[in-house]
């Protein structure tokens, strides 16, 4: 008997593969190395066969839908409920395999070998970020342990630097060799990022789509490259609003009794995503706030009667939505009348 369904729990090394047939029975239940894993599927017939959305699941999607299987990627927290006790290997399978079955499971689409490597410059790119930023709040607290401080920002530390390239009186001699070495390293990541994020704009330019969404307010180059980085054409989102729910901008919402209660934003989904629709929200509402002239109807009505940060992230969901629309019409973005006014 062939198995209709097959679910895969993937490692680092050891694979467990679980069959059922139509009717829901169990055929196999098999633990695979990796280098087994191809082999086993290239035997099996045509199946549905799906995977948790985990780390290197969108190879294995695209390894084996490429030997004739229909392949689904679930998020990991619509697999946990199906997980019973006492966890396994085996268990972490059958779960999945559960989940699969069920006609309202949601899945996470198969990302192409291009759209992964967009990911890697903006992952490269946000970790050299964080690394710097660790750098140079390190050099500026032992410095401020001295009690050398200078401004926030780029020209406070380069102040901060040349001081220290210099051996500043201020700064004891036998601290200078436990500073030099973390300038030199933020230097270098500077460079790093420049690099990366010259890349990032010239794939931008470069994309039709990418260079529509730059039309956008609030959504620079780099936004542009991780919308469709992550989101491809957007196809697979029922609505404008399902798109900002992905990225976590939407209110979390608990009801019972007939009783409607929303919350904060839920912050689940993409958070790299989330993270550079809000800082352009911010960026906007700032300027609307300064510039009320320039700014949207919208945008006034917002700002009088939210707090600030509330109304950045509103912006952010309205900013998620418009883009969802332009990546769905392939239209480039047209101002509110108001505002051209």
């Amino acid at each position: 008997m062939n198995a209709t369904m097959i679910s895969l729990d993937i490692a680092k090394s050891v694979f467990q593969a679980h069959g059922e047939d139509g009717s829901g029975h169990v055929v196999f239940q098999k633990r695979l190395r990796r280098s087994q894993v191809e082999a086993f599927f290239a035997k099996q017939p045509p199946a549905t066969v799906g995977i948790e959305a985990c780390g290197s699941a969108h190879y294995w999607g695209r390894t084996l839908r490429a030997l004739g299987h229909e392949v689904k990627l679930i998020p990991a927290a619509y697999v946990q409920p199906f997980v019973k006790r006492n966890k396994t290997d085996a268990r972490d399978a059958a779960a999945i395999c559960a989940a699969l079955a069920r006609p309202d499971m949601s899945f996470v689409p198969i990302k192409s070998i291009e759209q992964q490597a967009a990911r890697a410059l903006e992952g490269s790119r946000e970790l050299l970020v964080k690394q710097q930023t660790q750098l140079i709040n390190s050099v500026r607290g032992r410095l401020a342990e001295f009690g050398v401080v200078a401004a926030q920002g780029r020209r406070g530390f380069a102040t901060l630097t040349a001081q220290i390239k210099d051996g500043d009186s201020q700064i004891p001699q036998a601290a200078l060799p436990a500073l030099r070495p973390l300038v030199a390293q933020v230097e270098s990541l500077a460079t790093a990022i420049a690099e990366l994020e010259a890349k990032i704009v010239e794939a931008a330019k470069a994309d039709t789509v990418m260079r529509l969404l730059t039309t956008i307010p609030g959504i620079g180059a780099i936004t542009a490259h991780a919308i469709v980085a992550a989101a491809g054409t957007g196809e697979q989102f029922a609505s404008a609003r399902n798109f900002a729910a992905w990225i976590g901008l939407t209110p979390r919402q608990h009801s019972s009794g007939g009783k409607q209660r929303s919350g904060g934003i839920s912050r689940q989904g993409d958070r790299r995503l989330r993270t550079l629709l809000t800082l352009g929200a911010s960026t906007l509402m700032r300027s609307a706030r300064t510039r009320s002239d320039r700014a949207t109807a919208w945008q006034r009505a917002m700002l009088s009667r939210r707090p600030m940060k509330v109304a950045v992230v509103a912006q952010a969901a309205k900013t998620a939505r418009i883009a969802f629309a332009i990546l769905r019409s392939g239209e480039p973005y047209r101002a509110p009348q108001a505002a051209a006014a």
